[in-house]
């Protein structure tokens, strides 16, 4: 699919490359996006800022019943990018990217005094061998 290579293609230069006419180009994509097959488009973010950022994945042991609301304050977060429920000691893993150990070190902070956080284990990302 053209969008996965570049996302921010214009219907016009879509409906070039396909053949297509712009209208129907664009009624094909609200139905893609009506039907739950594209479900948005997403910033990556590169260069210098990529690599200048701090990574933490942060296990998170919560209170049973308040596990929506603690997801829902999560959600609020910006710096945590991801978050994964999980079996074992802990219920969540929360992936954390901040600016600076010291906006790394609030943010841990801020997920550990939510209410229904019993508690947290994090660990600082040193290297990225790789990523697919």
């Amino acid at each position: 699919m053209l969008l996965r290579q570049d996302a921010r293609m214009s219907i016009s230069n879509l409906a070039r490359a396909m053949g297509m006419s712009r209208s129907t180009v664009q009624n094909r994509i609200a139905r893609l996006e009506a039907g739950g097959v594209i479900r948005g488009y997403s910033l990556e973010v590169g260069g210098e800022y990529s690599a200048n950022q701090v990574e933490a994945h942060v296990s998170i042991k919560v209170h049973q019943k308040l596990t929506a609301r603690t997801n829902s304050s999560l959600e609020q977060i910006g710096e945590v990018a991801q978050l994964y429920s999980v079996s074992g000691e802990y219920d969540l893993i929360a992936i954390v990217q901040a600016q600076s150990l010291e906006a790394l070190s609030a943010v841990l902070d801020q997920i550990g005094n939510l209410e229904g956080v019993e508690r947290t284990n994090s660990a600082v990302v040193l290297e990225v061998r790789f990523r697919r």
